[in-house]
């Protein structure tokens, strides 16, 4: 696995790769980076694919552009298109975890003439719904139960604070309270009690999960020290302009073949059950419907043999 700096039409992406053949890009989540997908990338690099895995807009060493609009879905997708036209290819599949998962599926929604085929770990395709929002959604649900939610404490214009007054301790809880092997009763559930901060929900005593070393948790230390969280966040402050942006694709399916993963333990399906659940309706070339016994949100990191194991099946499959 290498990496190097591809300048596009849009940024400057960082991408870590290997292999040659069929193109495979890999798009991360929150709070992540290209690197989440190093067990992936030489897996399916050896299989005969090139796989690609970009640190994502705001993140690493790619351009973080100024102002919270920059990082709407649209431009998301956008870097994504552009990316696959700098590599020189016309065609990709397209595979997404946490935040990336959104992405990949808007790609494959958007542009099925590019994104031939979509894999997703965690989060479910949620269709444009009208008339629902996701922020007064989730709000509404949130004081239903008496609590907070982290993406509304996500909206306020200094969330990323908490994260960035101790950058490695904010990360280490972060993994720690969504990983699987965490205790049921200390895991997160991404809501919060009213006046608790999101890292602050977790309490004391995270360490490293189990499936990540010191030198793996330093390249995520280093990278959000150098770019910190303002980019990464503003992804969750434009979810209801992605919402009005989205009319035009309002009920559209996604046509392409299609593959889910999530972990048994992941707190996400806890608020995008639903998505889960009708999967089928919204997906109707989905190859797989995958749920991992035991595993937590970080899939791809904990249990990187299953993935790749189903991963590969599915790309030799198409």
């Amino acid at each position: 696995m290498q990496s190097r700096l591809i300048k596009t039409n849009t940024t400057t992406q960082h991408v870590w790769e290997a292999g040659s053949g069929p193109l495979v890009v890999f798009c991360h989540g929150f709070p992540e980076l290209g690197w989440s997908w190093r067990h992936q990338v030489e897996a399916v690099a050896a299989a005969g694919f090139h796989a690609v895995a970009p640190d994502m807009r705001g993140y690493g060493g790619t351009d973080a552009p100024q102002g919270v609009e920059a990082y709407g879905v649209l431009n998301l997708v956008g870097d994504m298109v552009a990316l696959v036209q700098a590599l020189g290819e016309t065609e990709a599949v397209v595979v997404g975890h946490d935040w990336g998962a959104p992405v990949a599926w808007a790609c494959a929604l958007l542009r099925p003439d590019m994104f031939r085929a979509v894999a997703c770990l965690s989060v479910p395709f949620n269709p444009r719904r009208a008339n629902r929002p996701p922020i007064p959604t989730f709000r509404a649900m949130a004081k239903a139960m008496g609590k907070d939610f982290y993406m509304l404490r996500f909206q306020e214009p200094d969330a990323e604070v908490e994260f960035a007054a101790d950058v490695e301790k904010g990360l280490t809880t972060a993994f720690w309270s969504y990983d699987g092997a965490t205790p049921d009763d200390r895991r997160g559930s991404g809501f919060l009690e009213p006046g608790v901060s999101f890292l602050g929900a977790m309490g004391e005593g995270a360490t490293r999960p189990p499936w990540m070393s010191a030198e793996d948790l330093k390249v995520y230390v280093d990278a959000f020290t150098a770019k910190g969280f303002t980019g990464p966040i503003n992804w969750y402050r434009n979810m209801d302009r992605n919402w009005e942006l989205g009319a035009f694709h309002q009920d559209k399916t996604v046509s392409v073949p299609a593959l889910f993963m999530v972990g048994e333990n992941d707190p996400v399906r806890g608020y995008s059950g639903s998505g889960e659940a009708e999967l089928e309706q919204w997906v109707p070339d989905l190859r797989g419907k995958i749920v991992v016994p035991g595993a937590g949100h970080w899939l791809q990191q904990e249990r990187p043999e299953v993935v790749n194991e189903a991963l590969i099946g599915f790309l030799k499959g198409l």
